[in-house]
C-alpha cells in the first residue's frame, strides 16, 4: 500500500491513545480477574478486527488479508511467549496486583523495539531481495528448534536470566525487595532498581528475542511495513489481558509448539518459494488466502488436539492415582 505520512502519524496517535487509556484503567494495582481479561481482550480482538475491516473497504482484500494473516499468527505466537512471562513472574516472584503493571511496561517496551526490527526489516528487503531466502531458511531452522524443545519440555524449565540482564543488577544493583511500583529507590547510600524494574526488562529484553522469530515470520506474508507494524501492534496491545486470561489453560495447550512449528515451517516455505519467483525460477507461489486458511486450520487443530490430550492425560493420572 502506499501509506502517506499522515496515515502513518494518525495511526500512531490512535495506538498512543489506546495504550494512554488502558494504562489509565489499569494505573491502579490490582489482581486482574477472569472477567476483567476477558472483556478487555474482546476489546483489543474486536479493534483489531475493525481495523482489519478498515483495510478491507479502503485498500481492498489483499492488504486486509495480509492483515488477519499477520495479526493471528503473530497472536498464535504471542501465546507461546506467555509460557516464558510466567516462568519469569515464578523467578521474581511478582505480587499478584504488581503483574498488570509489570505486562503493561513490557510489552509497551516490546512494541517501541519491535517498530525498530520492522523498519530495519522494511530497510534490508527493500534493497537486498535475497533477504527472502536467509528468513525463510532461518523460519524452517526456527520450526525446528520448536518441535526440538517441545520434545524436552521446555515450558517446564526455569527461567534463567539473560547477559544483558545480568550486567544491568550487576552495574545499578537490586534492592533486596519490592517498593510497591516503583522503578528505583535509594538503598545504602545509592540509587539502585527494584525488582518490579529488574523484571520489566526481563519481559521486554524477552520478548525481543521472540521477535527475532515473529518479524520474519510476518514479512513471510506481507512486505508492507505499515500492516507489519499495526498487525504487531494489535497482537501485543492485548497480550496482557491475554496472560491473565488463559493462564490456566496454558499448561493445557501441550501441542501448541507443535503447531506453531508448522506455521513457521510453512511461512519459511513461502518465503523461498518468492524468493525463487523474484530471482525469475517458474516455482508456485502460495496466495494470502490459501496462507490465511491453513494458519487458521492448523491453530484449531492443535487446540483440539491439546485439550483432547491434556483431558486424557489427567484421566490417566486420576485413574493411577493410589486410593486412600
Amino acid at each position: 500500500m502506499n501509506v502517506s505520512v499522515g496515515v502513518w502519524a494518525l495511526t500512531v496517535a490512535a495506538l498512543c491513545v489506546l495504550i494512554a487509556v488502558d494504562f489509565v484503567i489499569g494505573r491502579k494495582p490490582h489482581e486482574v480477574s477472569t472477567k476483567e481479561a476477558g472483556i478487555w481482550s474482546a476489546v483489543w480482538v474486536t479493534l483489531a478486527a475493525a481495523f482489519g475491516l478498515g483495510l478491507y473497504v479502503f485498500a481492498g482484500a489483499q492488504p486486509a488479508g495480509e492483515f488477519f494473516a499477520g495479526f493471528i499468527t503473530e497472536k498464535s505466537l504471542s501465546v507461546d511467549n506467555l509460557f516464558v512471562f510466567v516462568l519469569i513472574m515464578a523467578k521474581f516472584a511478582v505480587p499478584a496486583q504488581y503483574q498488570a503493571r509489570v505486562l503493561m511496561i513490557g510489552v509497551l517496551m516490546a512494541l517501541v523495539m519491535r517498530a525498530g526490527f520492522i523498519a530495519a526489516g522494511a530497510a534490508i528487503i527493500s534493497a537486498f531481495s535475497w533477504v527472502f531466502y536467509l528468513f525463510g531458511a532461518f523460519l524452517i531452522w526456527t520450526a525446528y528448534k520448536l518441535v526440538q524443545d517441545a520434545r524436552h519440555d521446555r515450558h517446564d524449565e526455569e527461567y534463567e536470566e539473560n547477559k544483558l540482564l545480568k550486567a544491568v543488577e550487576r552495574r545499578f544493583g537490586v534492592a533486596d525487595r519490592y517498593h510497591g511500583t516503583r522503578l528505583l529507590v535509594h538503598q545504602d547510600g545509592r540509587r539502585v532498581m527494584t525488582p518490579m524494574m529488574v523484571v520489566m526488562l526481563a519481559i521486554g529484553s524477552t520478548d525481543l528475542l521472540f521477535a527475532l522469530d515473529s518479524i520474519p515470520a510476518i514479512y513471510g506474508l506481507t512486505d508492507d511495513p505499515y500492516i507489519v507494524f499495526t498487525a504487531n501492534a494489535f497482537a501485543l496491545m492485548g497480550l496482557r489481558q491475554l496472560y491473565f486470561l488463559i493462564g490456566g489453560l496454558l499448561k493445557r495447550l501441550v501441542h501448541l509448539s507443535y503447531g506453531l512449528s508448522v506455521i513457521l515451517g510453512f511461512i519459511g516455505v513461502k518465503l523461498v518459494l518468492h524468493a525463487l519467483h523474484e530471482s525469475g525460477v517458474h516455482v508456485p507461489e502460495i496466495s494470502i488466502a490459501f496462507s490465511l486458511g491453513f494458519i487458521v486450520l492448523v491453530l484449531a487443530v492443535t487446540t483440539v488436539t491439546s485439550l483432547v490430550a491434556s483431558k486424557r492425560r489427567e484421566t490417566d493420572r486420576d485413574t493411577n492415582a493410589p486410593s486412600r
